[in-house]
């Protein structure tokens, strides 16, 4: 039997939940290894009963959307701990691709961090909705681009998290700025999305919600009032977010901080939509995160 903490390959089982708390509809995936489900030898098998990984999406994500079921299998396959996905209230995804694209145009941040509260309440009452799940005491968080800043901001805010992981993780949300003058002259901004050949809405909400929540949003501010460890994984071609956002970010959390630089990873790590094969850059990504998660949320048994 492999020690506690090493890199184990288990099976995961997948099972769809909904969950609807006030004024949103929340449809996820809870991964668990069978030790997990089943609760034979879990202790022994280096699997942390007691915690749960979260993963969000970014901007124009979605919990199918590429690579993120494969990451979500392997962080649950290699740590033995449950693992979370779902889509944002406002990602514009409901039953199929974008088929809401109502709630995408008027999701904010805040709106992003109630729904994160709301799957960590849940995964800490032990229930997702008509899911039942073991309860969870701590958590790991992992959010990629847009998600990554409201997994920051949310860890500043919930002392049961223990770990964070951003990919390729925005370091402020006043990027939406370049926007507010189309939103004051009540414009609606159109964001194409090249792959489905979309025109996706966005209204000002966004903007509103930055300029009354300032120091709330403020991601740096969260990072670094951060005491926990943070591993920033970000590609150094990233073509969306420039790799100075991963500096700044693990700048300001400061000596807990692992700044993993992946050599000639783009945004996305190389992965597409739809997921084709793993690439050595999303491999080096899941390695770092499997790493700290592993670290983190393990607890060794005593020798």
């Amino acid at each position: 039997m492999k020690a506690v903490g090493e890199d184990m390959m288990r099976t995961v089982t997948r099972t769809p939940f909904r969950l609807t708390p006030p004024g949103a509809d929340l449809r996820g995936d809870y991964r668990a290894p069978v030790s997990v489900v089943s609760g034979t030898a879990a202790e022994e098998a280096g699997v942390a009963t007691d915690a749960a990984i979260v993963v969000c999406h970014g901007f124009k994500g979605f919990k199918d959307w590429g690579f993120f079921p494969h990451l979500c299998a392997r962080l649950a396959e290699r740590t033995g701990i449950p693992v979370v996905s779902f889509n944002f209230d406002g990602s514009g995804v409901r039953d199929s691709d974008f088929d809401d694209l109502e709630a995408f145009s008027h999701n904010t941040f805040s709106r992003e961090l109630w729904d994160l509260e709301a799957i960590l309440d849940g995964l800490a009452a032990g229930r997702l909705g008509d899911v039942k799940v073991p309860r969870a005491t701590r958590f790991g968080l992992l959010g990629h681009s847009r998600g990554g800043a409201t997994c920051i901001l949310k860890a500043g805010l919930r002392s049961q998290v223990r770990g964070l992981v951003t990919w390729a993780s925005i370091s402020s949300v006043t990027r939406y700025e370049s926007f507010a003058d189309r939103w004051d002259a009540g414009e609606t901004v159109i964001i194409p999305n090249a792959r489905t050949k979309q025109d996706m809405p966005l209204e000002r909400n966004v903007l509103d919600d930055m300029r009354a929540n300032r120091e709330r949003l403020d991601v740096l501010a969260s990072a670094a009032s951060l005491r926990i460890p943070v591993t920033v994984v970000h590609g150094t071609a990233d073509e969306s977010v420039p790799f100075s956002d991963a500096w700044r970010i693990a700048d300001a959390v400061g000596d807990l901080a692992r700044l993993v630089g992946v050599e000639g990873g783009t945004h996305t790590f190389q992965a597409g939509h739809p997921f084709a094969e793993t690439t050595t850059q999303l491999d080096e990504a899941i390695d770092a995160s499997v790493e700290l998660f592993t670290r983190v949320l393990i607890t060794r048994a005593p020798e």
